[in-house]
């Protein structure tokens, strides 16, 4: 079997880990070599990145990226988990359902940049440990606000119907962003208990639910079809500019030696380092205006 090298857009199923999904392409793939790019809870589905061999070394830079997500939200209950797995904590049967302009306001004054605190059951370390080990152990800690930022908030659709109504948000925000808890936010804000009843990635920085495949697909692949159907390594790196540089300087890439440029670069910018065929070879760092150091070489 051949060594692959490259990033596969995964359509995750719901019920899987995204550990469970790592685990399944390294049998599928053949290679131990294979990271997924940021945790997706078990009942979400959609865009999951997995980085396969030599792509693992640029996982990182995935993390980064901003997110994409459609959720439906249910007013009336609140739960332990603040989706429909965890137990009921509140429930309140509504008389009358928000108007949709009352709605429409509530979830537009999310915009921005924004303070949450991370639910209990989600996979922040406190004290060594995760949250949702603490939470399945019975207990709840004091947990300190982030800040995250949401970009955009679409209101896709809204069912009054009473005493439960729910509507369906699209949302754009950055990395570390809990949909699930911004669902309670905005019912809290409306004036109900609130939980989370489906959650879909549909894009992860530059790959979207349109470009994935599932595991029924992904199983009937030949040896072929992972060669030609895996994204490139750079791919991953679209956000981060680019340098074209001579046969000489890629040699010189190849020792791991740092280069002095005539063009300017800016101080300690990431570059993808391209050789005259366009072929990526390397990401280096700039050290000054004209030196840049080498950070990771994919040369063999």
């Amino acid at each position: 079997m051949s060594e692959y090298n490259g990033i596969l857009v995964l359509n995750k199923p719901k019920g899987m880990t995204s550990h469970d999904c790592v685990s399944k392409i390294r049998r599928l793939a053949g290679t131990k070599r294979v990271g997924h790019t940021g945790t997706l809870d078990p009942e979400v589905t959609g865009v999951l990145p997995i980085c396969i061999g030599q792509a693992t070394r640029v996982a990182e830079y995935l993390l980064d990226y901003e997110k994409e997500y459609t959720a439906v939200i249910s007013l009336g209950k609140s739960t332990t988990t603040q989706d429909q797995t965890g137990e009921v904590i509140e429930e309140l049967a509504l008389t009358e359902a928000p108007t949709e302009t009352e709605l429409e306001e509530v979830i537009q004054s999310f915009v921005g940049r924004i303070q949450q605190i991370p639910p209990m059951y989600s996979a922040v370390k406190i004290g060594g440990k995760r949250l949702h080990q603490l939470a399945r152990e019975g207990k709840e800690i004091e947990r300190q606000p982030r800040e995250v930022q949401i970009y955009h908030i679409e209101l896709l659709d809204y069912n009054k119907q009473l005493p439960s109504p729910s509507f369906k948000i699209k949302v754009r925000c950055s990395k570390g962003t809990y949909i699930r808890t911004l669902g309670v936010d905005i019912g809290r804000k409306l004036g109900f208990p609130a939980h989370m009843i489906s959650l879909i990635r549909s894009k992860s920085g530059p790959f979207s639910l349109a470009q994935s495949i599932d595991f029924e697909e992904l199983e009937r692949w030949s040896e072929e079809d992972w060669i030609q159907s895996l994204y490139p390594i750079d791919s991953a790196l679209l956000h981060v500019p680019d340098l074209t540089l001579s046969e000489d300087m890629i040699q010189r890439i190849k020792y791991g030696q740092s280069l002095r440029l005539h063009d300017n670069v800016i101080r300690d910018q990431l570059y993808r380092i391209y050789d005259e065929n366009r072929q990526f070879v390397a990401l280096y760092t700039a050290v000054n205006e004209h030196t840049i150091k080498p950070r990771k070489v994919f040369l063999e």
